[in-house]
């Protein structure tokens, strides 16, 4: 039975041409899966495809197995119509096989001898040691005939199995058995086209066993033979077509032997061309789209895998030729000679051609053995590749199959030995596979489907991933990748279909992620290509509760340098569509959902590579021709992460933006603690100047863009264009840089002014070897022709003459020649490519030509030349890239970009931190603009898990590369998102203080809605803990937020004053805030109801107070506290105290700014005279408004102060700041309230303690200002200016006693004196100056401080009462009371300071010495102020202090200092001392002051004066006063004998005269006249005054007076009238 004729083969290599009765989908679906199973299971079928490392141990014996594989095939062939007839020795195996050594016997007893002998001594060899088949042997020994009586002769298929069989009889150990003998009655089946499907399934099951069993093995014979053999068997498979299932069956297990082989131990040493034909042979099945999608989809599979192998074997190529890569390039192109090529997978012509450079069979060397030579052999190997190849585009017939599979029985003879060594696969292969997958790639070819690029593209991805970075390696391969590749990939990434954009993105990145170090320009075409496209040039939405601010970082547009639209006015450029401009990425597009959806992954994928934006950023940012890559990614990414982009993508987009987007920052974050490596990469400031004047230069295009001039004088301005008067310096620029308008440039050089600049910019052009139209689209291709005539002119004549400047090239006569061939092509490529002209009405090229005649030195042009021109314009326009259509437009720019690859030098790949720093500087914006967004509208606890730890790392990396912006806008951001920042503070008049048990807890509006938001108060914990806390050196204009919190959660008492004070440099009470309603729940019933809210509702109306706070608010007030627990608020004050000067200068200039403005300005009023505060100057009227009280105020205060004297440097930086605000609050004091001035003050007295040396603060300024307070807030402020006076005076020596020294000083410490509060304070200050040393008491200040201890003194007069209360209580004989602490305390230093006071008279003559006064005056300035202070004590109420002061009178007026014979101003202490001070004892009032305790005062007086007369009685004794002083006593004397009030002054008295006139006349001072006549007088005169008012005494002392004559007895009546007269008078007064 022959074959049908309807019958078909398939060739697995070209399969559209032989495929038939392929069923439909959906017989497809139904019978594809059952039919696999046939045999084998689905993972027999495919096996392990990738590696043979783990075998199948099998339990049989290998050759049995071999031997039933045999016979399943013989069996198989049996049942097959074709071979029904075959004899008896098919089955039972050698009967056919004759050992010969010359031609075949044709007689039986020849053969039977043969038989014999093989049996007794086995198989003979022939004379070249080959095993000699005879094919053409008689019937067989069993004498069976055929059909219809006839014997048939055994088929070779059936033969060849047969031989095998006998072979394998014999065989020990299968891996010593020629593979070759092995695999070739399995190959003549596999190859024959007379075989059905499955048949030559079970073939290559056999085989595929083989190889899975390990019986074929890596050291079997001949292995490189038999794979070579097998891949020209497996990839020449021909078989008859019957059920499209079954034979599709075939194809998947030629797929899975061609996996095994790669994979298997010979997979390594097949040949380039057997790898090829395989490749090509899986190509061809991946690509019929006739076949089943099961198929395809399995034979894409397959390549993949084979793939994976074959580009895994580039990495060993790699090793074994070491780093020389150019000679592995050397090696491959000598071992295929340059000829090897696959053909690609539809080409089936190609596919068929004898053309071949190679055969897929090895060819024998034993060519006698066969009857053939070597060349005859050649011959028919190639004749039968030819046959088989056509007969399987074609419906042969059966007689052709036949003599086909006779072919195939001679070529794949085990017999046959290699002529050359067959080299294992290598380079050659790897590069022809590439070049076949890329050019599936065209986009323009319309053979190739999209699923034949799909497919094509995840073989290539799989290629890539393996072996990317070799391909880089290898300049064959790395040209593909850098030309065609990327061109192809450039172009579908433009597609419309989802899919094959899907595989082209994914390749895309592949590429870029492994080879991206030689593809620089191409990467940035591409990346510009996703950012124009994906960056939507919309406005962010506005949404409440979203502060626009937050936002603003995110750009709007990239920073893509777009040329303007060039104008089309001239008729000279093609129109593009506006579609077509977007397709092309000209304008970005408008790409679908799913699209950018797509693009946005790929760019995710990109930026998952740690150092791929960093790498953007040195390559493309800092590079001054190239775009901002990194800049324009990150700000993509940034916009597109925003919730609005899935309007115009998916709400996938914005998820996957963010992500990116947080790994960029994380990549950072993680990098920050590497070692810094610098070494063979850029230095970071070259870069920096680099990006600086990129940065000048797109400035200055753009000026230039807008006005040439304006551009061009920019740029001379910052040193860009050297001298701008020098047209070559002006044109080197404008020639080298991109971003010029490509219209106003040739719109400026083409103008008469500006011919030597256009003549200098032609210069750079090279016309050699070119022609004309060649040269003139260099030229038009940097500049756009201008529309005027007169300017296209002059441009034609400079570059006629440009063009023959060097020597006039051939064909052309001179310069007027180019000059008018120039015109007629400018005219051409008009008439050709103006839309507005009709096809029939263009130019020909005879009215072309027929234009030029004549005009070339009155010659014609060369009519071959001018046809160039002419094919040339009319198939590709002259015009500017951005005015093409499609093809040619990214053709154009292709080529383009491929002259710059040279230039642009390689991409600079690292792994290193050290560009971190600008890079961040450089894309912080819109990175933190997205999180603050992100999340203000995030709801998921993922998303701001994500956006917390991206703030955190942003400001580690700010921090840490002092980014003090970011810093600071981070911290602007959170503070925003924690609604703790207001612009004004809120009102807290309704506060509630709740008390619960010892704890209390302010309920206020803010506490309940910061409790209630949960966004705030994660932003706030983020803020302080993962911002602020470790970062506060770093931290600028943050703190204006960082403070408007503090101030707030003050106000609302969340923070309380005592936060800093352990590290407080003040000594000074927590700042009072304002009394809130407090409600106590102690021992409150937990049972509430409705009758007791409103209860409770009404009480507080009625009394005017806010309502109780719910059990909800108090809930929410607790969650406020707890958040703020949380943050290291302690630590970041104690960390701020060590921070540089720089950051504290900004904490301190951002509190001060929270100061509101004054309404009124500042004035310093001039005291007229010294004093005390004056009382009457208090404050306000009755009927006007106080100022109000604001704690926020004094709280920006005392921090400011803190900072400022925090040590000297600090007070040099901020101390004149915080000066200035102090002192004009204190200025201001009466628009402010009094305990803000009285902190003011305090913390003002602190910094010129601290800031005393520095120039801006002055204490005599402080001290009036201070002392010009009126007496309300004087008193208000007392306790805090005595504190701050205290400190000052604790502080350094210049600073006391300049203070000191200052009379507003005194007037203060007067002022404070009388104040309780401050009294102490003040007094034990001024102990502290008194007994400073060396002494603080100067001649300026002498004064000031007895009149301070005068005050201290008489202050202490309220000590009287209490002692006259006790004196009663004694006489009635009751208890005697305790006195009060306060009381005692002002008595004790009164006591205190009347001591000071005498004690101040030991530095007097050392003032008098230093004062250089006179002696009178002297003795004015500085004996009188103690003698006043001390006389006014001693008739103070209070006896201790008047027994204190008479104590330390009579020691100052015993000073031996005090007098002296040289002078007599002494002598007034009688007179301006004592006199006043017994006088004043002698007033009722006085007396009144204290009835028991005076008249012992008087008597102390009297003795005192005695005393110090008798002290002083031998100066007195010399003074001329002497007996008026004397006279002066005896009156004092008199008056107080006569004072009436007391019998203590009786005794006390004359017991003192006695005393004196003793002492007087033992002195010879008084005696009788006869005895001493020098002092009758005074003898006289005291016997007179004692006989008034104690008569009897004188005679008592001296018996025997002699009588006075009559005259001095009348005189001395006179004197006594008068002197009782001016008495009388003088007590009146």
């Amino acid at each position: 039975m022959t074959k049908s004729q309807n019958s078909k083969e398939y060739d697995p290599r070209n399969l559209d041409h032989t495929v038939s009765n392929i069923p439909s989908e959906g017989q497809r679906g139904a019978r594809v899966p059952d039919l696999l199973l046939e045999g084998n299971s689905i993972n027999e079928l495919r096996g392990p495809n990738s590696s043979f490392a783990s075998r199948v141990a099998i339990a049989v014996d290998p050759v049995a197995l071999i031997t039933t594989e045999c016979i399943t095939v013989t069996s198989a062939m049996r049942k097959h119509a074709r071979w029904a007839q075959s004899s008896v020795s098919a089955i039972l195996g050698g009967s056919t096989i004759s050992y010969r050594t010359g031609p075949s016997s044709t007689t039986t007893t020849s053969a039977q001898r043969s038989l014999v002998r093989a049996l007794s001594t086995g198989p003979q060899r022939g004379s070249q040691g080959s095993i000699v088949i005879d094919e053409g042997s008689s019937t067989g020994r069993w004498g069976l005939r055929g059909k219809k009586g006839k014997s048939t002769q055994d088929n070779p298929l059936m033969s060849a199995f047969a031989r095998l069989r006998a072979e394998l009889r014999g065989c020990q150990d299968i891996q010593s058995f020629d593979i070759p003998s092995l695999l070739h009655p399995f190959l003549q089946v596999i190859r024959s086209s007379s075989t059905s499907a499955p048949i030559t399934s079970l073939a290559l099951i056999a085989i595929t066993k083989f190889f899975a069993y390990s019986l074929i093995g890596r050291n079997s014979p001949r292995l490189s033979v038999g794979m070579q053999l097998l891949s020209a068997g497996i990839t020449h498979c021909r078989f008859e077509a019957s059920d499209s299932a079954a034979d599709e069956i075939v194809l998947l297990r030629i797929l899975k032997l061609m996996e095994v082989m790669l994979s298997g131990p010979g997979g390594d040493l097949l040949g380039d061309e057997s790898v090829c034909e395989m490749m090509e042979t899986g190509l061809s099945m991946c690509c019929q789209m006739r076949l089943s999608e099961l198929l395809r989809r399995s034979a894409e599979v397959s390549m993949i895998t084979m793939c994976q192998i074959l580009f895994q074997r580039l990495k060993h190529l790699e090793d074994e030729a070491g780093c020389d890569g150019a000679a592995l390039e050397e090696t491959a192109h000598d071992a295929d000679g340059g000829e090897l090529k696959m053909d690609a997978p539809l080409s089936g012509i190609n596919a068929a051609s004898p053309q071949r450079s190679t055969a897929s069979t090895p060819i024998s060397p034993n060519i006698e053995a066969v009857g053939l030579t070597k060349q005859a052999l050649l011959e028919v190997r190639r004749s039968a590749s030819f046959e088989l190849q056509t007969k399987s585009s074609n419906v042969g017939t059966n007689n052709a199959v036949n003599d086909s599979s006779t072919n195939v029985a001679q070529i794949s003879s085990p017999d046959m030995q290699e002529v050359t060594d067959i080299r294992p696969y290598s380079l050659p292969s790897i590069r022809e596979l590439f070049r076949v997958l890329v050019n599936l790639l065209e986009p323009h070819d319309r053979q190739h489907t999209d699923a034949m690029r799909i497919m094509a593209l995840r073989i290539i991805d799989v290629a890539l991933e393996v072996a990317g970075p070799s391909i880089a390696k290898h300049s064959s391969l790395a040209s593909l990748a850098k030309d065609h590749l990327c061109r192809n990939l450039f172009q579908l990434v433009r597609s419309d279909n989802i899919n094959l954009l899907n595989e082209s993105l994914r390749v895309t990145g592949t590429l870029l992620a492994t080879c991206r170090g030689m593809l620089k320009l191409q990467q940035e075409l591409f990346l510009s290509y996703l950012v124009a496209c994906l960056h939507p040039s919309v406005e962010i939405p506005r949404e409440s509760g979203i502060d626009p601010s937050l936002y603003e970082g995110i750009p709007y547009m990239p920073k893509l340098v777009k040329q303007p639209p060039s104008s089309t006015s001239s008729g000279r450029s093609t129109p593009v569509p506006v579609k077509d401009r977007q397709r092309l990425g000209m304008e970005g597009g408008l790409r679908k959902p799913d699209a950018r959806e797509a693009m946005v992954e790929s760019v995710g994928a990109l930026t998952r590579i740690p150092s791929f934006l960093a790498e953007l950023f040195v390559n493309y940012d800092c590079e001054v021709d190239r775009s901002d890559l990194c800049e324009d990614l990150v700000g993509l990414l940034s916009r597109n992460a925003l919730p609005d982009s899935a309007n115009w993508s998916t709400t996938n987009v914005p998820p996957l933006c963010l992500d990116a987007l947080l790994s960029y920052i994380q990549f950072m974050a993680d990098r920050l603690e590497d070692e810094p490596l610098l070494e063979g990469y850029p230095d970071p400031k070259r870069l920096q100047r680099q990006r600086h004047r990129k940065r000048i230069i797109i400035k200055g295009v753009n000026k230039f863009n807008e006005s040439p001039k304006g551009g061009i004088a920019y740029l001379a301005s910052q040193g860009i264009i050297e001298n701008p008067e020098i047209p070559q310096s002006v044109a080197h620029f404008l020639k080298g840089t991109t971003r010029i308008s490509k219209k106003v440039l040739g719109e400026y050089i083409s103008k008469l002014a500006n011919e030597p600049l256009l003549r200098a910019f032609l210069d750079f052009f090279d016309f050699t070897d070119k022609r004309v139209d060649e040269a003139l689209r260099d030229l038009l291709g940097a500049f756009r022709l201008p529309g005027e005539s007169a300017l296209i002119e002059r441009i034609v004549t400079v570059f006629a003459e440009k063009y023959c400047v060097n020597s006039t090239p051939e064909g052309i006569a001179d310069k007027d020649s180019v000059f008018v061939l120039t015109y007629a092509i400018i005219m051409l490529n008009t008439d050709q490519h103006n839309p507005n002209v009709k096809t029939q009405n263009r130019m020909a090229l005879s009215d072309f030509s027929k234009n030029l005649r004549g005009v070339n030195g009155g010659k014609d042009f060369n009519p071959q030349y001018l046809q160039d021109i002419y094919e040339s314009i009319k198939n590709n326009e002259i015009i500017l890239p951005d005015e093409h259509d499609n093809k040619h437009a990214f053709d154009y720019a292709w080529k383009e970009l491929l002259l710059k690859t040279d230039t642009a030098g390689d991409l600079v790949i690292f792994d290193t931190n050290v560009f971190d720093a600008d890079m961040f500087q450089a894309t912080w914006k819109p990175v933190v603009a997205t999180l603050s967004y992100v999340f203000m509208s995030a709801s998921e606890d993922a998303v701001y898990q994500r956006v917390v730890a991206g703030f955190h790392q942003c400001a580690q990396i700010a921090a840490r590369y002092n980014v003090t912006e970011a810093l600071d806008h981070i911290i602007y951001c959170l503070s925003i998102i924690t609604t703790l920042a207001p612009d004004v503070l809120p009102n807290t008049s309704l506060n509630t203080e709740v008390k619960v048990g010892k704890k209390s807890i302010m309920v206020s509006e803010l506490a309940v809605k910061f409790g209630r938001d949960y966004r705030a108060q994660l932003a706030t914990v983020v803020l302080f803990r993962g911002v602020v806390a470790a970062n506060e050196a770093k931290i600028q204009k943050g703190w204006e937020m960082i403070t408007r919190i503090w101030l707030n959660l003050f106000m609302n008492s969340l923070m309380t004053t005592t936060l800093h004070k352990p590290h407080s440099l003040l000594e000074i009470p927590p700042i009072p805030i304002q009394s809130p309603h407090v409600v106590n729940r102690e021992g409150r019933s937990n049972e509430s109801g409705l009758f007791q809210s409103f209860t409770s509702y009404l009480s507080s109306y009625a009394a005017d107070d806010p309502p109780e706070p719910s059990d909800e608010e108090l809930s929410d007030t607790l969650c406020t506290i707890d958040c703020l627990a949380a943050c290291p608020l302690e630590e970041i004050f104690t960390n701020i105290l060590t921070i540089p000067q720089k950051p504290l200068a900004a904490l301190t200039h951002a509190l001060l700014d929270q100061i509101p403005e004054e309404s009124s300005p500042a004035v310093i009023v001039v005291k007229p005279e010294q004093g005390p505060p004056n009382p009457k100057a208090s404050g306000q009227s009755l009927g006007s408004i106080l100022p109000s009280y604001d704690p926020s105020i004094v709280y920006i205060l005392e921090l400011s102060t803190m900072f400022a004297i925090r040590d000297e440097v600090s007070s040099a930086t901020v101390g004149q700041d915080v000066a200035e605000a102090l002192q004009n609050i204190v200025r201001n004091a009466a628009n402010n309230h009094s305990l803000i001035v009285s902190r003011a003050a305090f913390y003002l007295l602190s910094v010129l303690s601290a800031s005393h040396d520095q120039p801006f603060i002055r204490a005599p300024v402080i001290l009036h200002m201070i002392s010009s307070l009126d007496r309300s807030t004087f008193e208000n402020a007392a306790l805090l200016i005595s504190t701050g006076l205290t400190s000052c005076m604790r502080g350094p020596r210049p600073l006391r006693n300049e203070m000191v020294n200052t009379p507003d000083f005194w007037s203060i410490i007067r002022g404070l004196h009388t104040i309780p509060v401050a009294a102490g304070v003040v007094f034990e200050m001024l102990m502290g100056i008194m007994v400073d040393k060396p002494s603080a008491i100067t001649a300026d200040n002498y004064e000031f401080a007895i009149q301070a201890l005068n005050d201290f003194a008489t202050a202490g007069s309220i000590g009287a009462v209490v002692e006259q209360k006790r004196d009663k209580n004694i006489r009635r004989s009751k208890a005697v009371k305790s006195i009060e602490p306060h009381n005692n305390e002002l008595v004790g230093r009164a006591v205190r300071a009347v001591m000071m006071i005498w004690q101040l008279s030991s530095t007097v003559p050392a003032l008098i010495e230093q004062s250089h006064l006179e002696r009178k005056e002297a003795w004015t300035a500085y004996w009188s102020p103690i003698f006043r202070a001390l006389s006014t004590q001693c008739v103070n109420p209070c006896r201790e202090i008047r027994h204190q002061a008479f104590s330390g009178l009579q020691r100052a007026l015993l000073s031996p200092e005090l007098a002296s014979a040289d002078h007599q101003e002494w002598t007034a202490i009688f007179g301006e001392v004592l006199f006043p001070l017994i006088s004043q004892l002698l007033r009722p009032e006085v007396y009144h002051s204290d009835p028991l305790g005076m008249s012992e005062t008087r008597v102390q007086a009297a003795t005192l004066l005695c005393k110090i007369f008798l002290h002083y009685l031998v100066l007195l004794s010399e003074w001329d006063g002497m007996l008026e002083l004397w006279l002066r006593i005896l009156d004092i004397m008199d008056r107080l004998m006569n004072s009436g009030q007391g019998d203590s002054l009786e005794e006390a008295v004359p017991e003192s005269l006695k005393n004196i006139l003793l002492v007087m006349a033992n002195g010879g001072y008084l005696a009788p006249p006869p005895d001493n006549p020098q002092y009758a007088r005074l003898w006289e005169e005291t016997w007179k005054r004692l006989e008034r008012f104690l008569p009897g005494m004188f005679q008592e002392i001296f018996p025997d007076p002699p009588p006075l004559s009559p005259v001095a007895t009348e005189q001395r009546q006179m004197e006594e009238i008068k002197r009782e007269a001016g008495d009388i008078s003088a007590e009146a007064k």
